[in-house]
């Protein structure tokens, strides 16, 4: 039953284990030539968007004092729309999407974005799905109101 996956594994390690795919993809299928040089810096440049949107929403949940931990969201104490999230619903699962991005930049492996689609698929699937559930029976129509304001993604 696929509903068993819900809420079980960590976001951070399905990036990890999204990561690794890439890594193995990079090994195993054409990368493509950068003869400008412009593949470091444009990865250091989209890592760094990930960490801030990653770090912007963590500092977001510790401003309203309500729990960071996606595997336990029904503790969640405050719906949080301020800073990131006025952008987006889910900063710091971009924030990842992002750093996945980066590293398929960085290999230089057109075939990595198989990883970060693989990584923004799981994570729509058994994480952001369930977790709309559970905010907008807590939350209700101010939920249902800040769905129809700001994007799941971006």
């Amino acid at each position: 039953n696929m509903t068993n996956l819900e809420h079980k594994i960590p976001p951070p390690l399905v990036a990890v284990m999204c990561g690794l795919v890439i890594w193995w993809l990079a090994g195993t299928t054409p990368g493509v030539v950068d003869p400008y040089g412009v593949a470091q810096p444009l990865a250091v440049l989209v890592a760094i968007m990930g960490l801030v949107f990653d770090s912007g929403g963590v500092l977001a949940f510790v401003k309203q004092k309500t729990t960071v931990n996606p595997i336990q969201i029904n503790q969640a104490s405050s719906l949080v729309t301020s800073g990131l999230y006025r952008y987006s619903r889910n900063p710091m699962y971009l924030g990842m999407a992002l750093l996945l991005t980066s590293l398929t930049i960085w290999v230089q492996a057109p075939a990595g974005l198989a990883g970060v689609g693989l990584f923004v698929a799981f994570i729509t699937r058994f994480q952001i799905l369930p977790e709309e559930r559970v905010l907008e029976s807590l939350f209700g129509k101010d939920y249902i109101a800040y769905k129809g304001r700001v994007r799941r993604w971006f």
